[in-house]
């Protein structure tokens, strides 16, 4: 994990600001040896909602997170400025609010989460993960998700979207990325063979960056760790946020956070990554699928 790093608060958006908040409130509230049901009566509220508030699946009202600050002992100034500022941020709309209209709300907290991860794992089957995509095949694959029925206009929002997401990765300090993407994904011709030209060379091409990591499956392994299907697996710097899995549905999304359950995943993305091709092999291979369109 890179060392030094910290939440870019600035590009977070409000789920992890939420999470940051919520998270600080619930190790005040331990340090202080107090239930949830005595923090629920101080801002007149009932036991699952001061769950949810450090869950940080709910907005804050700052009047309450300041009461809950006082109750807490939280005296130093400094201090209070600072949980109340994040709680206020965390009400605010994130860049990707100006594309509510092509995003659906299961996906937004995934976009807070991205923005702040330090570390993405992840294992694609059926596409190239949208991180590295070109946008020709970005635009071919959203035309097909969305059954032909998008318009121009949503085709080219959505596209928009992606490479707005894609920033992250030129960043100063941007995140490591680590993805092992099936043969499958590379062997279809999606939006035909120009595109995935393009596409192969832009993976040769990025696979040099320091802070990203490629690797093919073959065809060739057979069974393997990933035959569960596709899942992410996000990592934020300093311990502030614990590990999720997200895993994309048609129509929704779940996210993990439970060490059961990320620990599992952890051992299935570690395992990809044994036996998938190694890094500079892969470069090797992407170079013959190239050869064979």
């Amino acid at each position: 994990m890179p060392e030094g790093r910290a939440v870019d608060y600035r590009q977070a958006g409000p789920t992890v600001l939420r999470m940051l908040v919520g998270a600080q409130l619930r190790r005040l509230r331990e340090a202080r040896k107090m239930t949830r049901e005595e923090a629920g009566d101080t801002i007149r509220a009932s036991t699952s909602k001061i769950s949810r508030l450090e869950l940080g699946r709910t907005g804050f009202k700052l009047r309450d997170v300041d009461d809950l600050l006082t109750l807490y002992g939280v005296d130093d100034e400094a201090e209070r400025a600072t949980v109340l500022s994040l709680a206020e941020r965390a009400n605010a709309p994130a860049w990707w609010h100006y594309y509510g209209d092509v995003v659906p709300s299961w996906f937004e907290a995934y976009l807070g989460l991205e923005q702040a991860a330090c570390v993405i794992r992840t294992y694609e089957v059926q596409f190239v993960p949208g991180l590295l995509q070109t946008e020709d095949y970005a635009r071919a694959i959203i035309r097909i998700g969305r059954g032909g029925q998008a318009t121009p206009e949503e085709v080219e929002r959505r596209v928009d979207l992606r490479k707005r997401r894609q920033r992250l990765l030129a960043k100063p300090t941007p995140p490591k990325l680590w993805a092992v993407i099936d043969e499958t994904a590379l062997r279809r011709p999606v939006g035909g063979a120009a595109v995935m030209r393009a596409q192969l060379k832009h993976l040769i091409e990025i696979a040099e960056l320091k802070n990203i990591t490629l690797q093919l499956m073959p065809f060739s392994f057979g069974c393997h760790a990933g035959a569960a299907g596709a899942s992410t697996i996000l990592r934020f710097p300093e311990g502030e946020l614990p590990d999720i899995v997200y895993l994309e549905q048609l129509t929704s999304a779940l996210y993990l956070d439970k060490p059961a359950d990320t620990q599992r995943y952890w051992h299935v993305m570690n395992r990809l990554g044994i036996q998938a091709i190694q890094p500079r092999k892969t470069i090797a291979h992407l170079h013959q699928i190239l050869r064979d369109l």
